[in-house]
C-alpha cells in the first residue's frame, strides 16, 4: 500500500499560494489540505494544483443554527469540492452539543451526498464538533456502517484530559474506520505538545505512533492501495508560546517536517 504526505496550508497563511507549492514540492510532499479557495483565486488554485501535479484534500466546516442548517452547508461544500477533483473531502462535521438523533440526521444526509458526488469524506475527530469523543463517535461509526472519519486522537486526549486508557473499544472502533490520519502528538492537557521531538514528550509520541501505525495497517489489511496522512501541528493557538512576547517555543516548518520524515520512515518498517 502506498502513503500519500499532504502538507497543510494552516500556519503558512499570508503567503502566496505558487510560494508555498514550491517549497512544499522541494520538501517532498505528494500534495496540500486546506480549505478550498476563494472564488477570486479558484482558478489560479486548481492550475497550480495541475502544474505541481498535486493531490487535494479540502477541508470543509460545517455551519448554521440547527443539525439541518449543518447539513444544507455540507451538501453546498461538497458539491463545490468536485470541481477540484479531490482524493476527498475532510470535514469538521455538525456540534457536540446536538442531540443523538440530530446527529445521526445530518450524517445520514450527508452520506447521500457522499453517494450523489462520489466524494468520499472522512469526519474528522474535533473539538466542538459531533466526534469530540471517542465514545461519541463509536456510537456515531457503529450506527452507520458507512461513516469514515479523519483520525485526530489529539482532541481527544484534550477532551478527555487523558492518554485514553480507558477508551480501548472506541479507539478500536475508530481505528478501523480510518480514512485519513492527521498526524499532530496531543497530550493530557491539551491538543498539542510543544515540541515531539523533546524527550519529556516520549511517552505521547510512542503512544500516537502505535495508535497511527495501526491505522495504516488495518487500511492494508481493508484492501485500500492508499492511506494519505498530514502532519498538522499548528501555529500559535495551538503551539506553545512564551509569557508576554507570544513567541513561538519551536518553529512550526520543522515540527511538522520531523513528524512527515519520522513518519514516512516507520511506514517502511510497519509493513516490511
Amino acid at each position: 500500500m502506498q502513503t500519500k504526505f499532504l502538507k497543510a496550508l494552516w500556519g503558512m497563511e499570508g503567503t502566496p499560494y505558487r510560494d508555498m507549492f514550491v517549497r512544499i514540492k522541494a520538501a517532498g510532499f505528494d500534495g496540500v489540505e486546506t480549505p478550498m479557495p476563494d472564488a477570486q483565486q479558484e482558478a489560479e488554485f486548481k492550475e497550480l494544483l495541475e502544474e505541481f501535479q498535486f493531490d487535494f484534500i479540502p477541508q470543509i466546516f460545517t455551519g448554521g443554527s440547527d443539525a439541518s442548517a449543518h447539513a444544507a452547508s455540507f451538501a453546498e461544500q461538497v458539491e463545490r469540492a468536485v470541481s477540484f477533483k479531490p482524493l476527498f473531502v475532510n470535514s469538521h462535521s455538525a456540534r457536540d452539543h446536538f442531540t443523538f438523533e440530530q446527529q445521526i440526521s445530518f450524517f445520514e444526509q450527508a452520506l447521500a451526498v457522499e453517494r450523489s458526488t462520489g466524494l468520499a469524506v472522512g469526519h474528522e475527530t474535533h473539538r466542538q464538533r459531533a466526534m469530540f469523543t471517542p465514545w461519541t463517535t463509536a456510537r456515531l461509526l457503529e450506527a452507520l456502517p458507512e461513516l469514515k472519519i479523519t483520525a485526530d486522537f489529539s482532541h481527544w486526549t484534550c477532551v478527555c484530559e487523558s492518554l485514553l486508557d480507558d477508551n480501548r473499544a472506541d479507539i478500536e472502533t475508530a481505528i478501523s474506520r480510518t480514512l485519513h490520519i492527521h498526524a499532530r502528538v496531543g497530550y493530557a492537557e491539551g491538543p498539542q505538545v510543544a515540541d515531539p521531538s523533546a524527550k519529556e514528550y516520549a511517552t505521547e509520541l510512542a503512544l500516537f505512533e502505535g495508535w497511527w501505525k495501526e491505522m495504516i495497517l488495518s487500511r492494508a489489511a481493508q484492501g485500500n492501495a492508499v492511506s494519505t496522512v498530514v502532519p498538522e501541528f499548528g501555529p500559535p493557538g495551538y503551539m506553545h508560546t512564551l509569557p508576554h512576547t507570544n513567541v513561538p517555543v519551536a518553529d512550526l516548518w520543522e515540527v511538522n517536517d520531523w513528524i512527515y520524515r519520522r513518519f514516512k520512515e516507520n511506514v517502511k518498517k510497519w509493513q516490511a
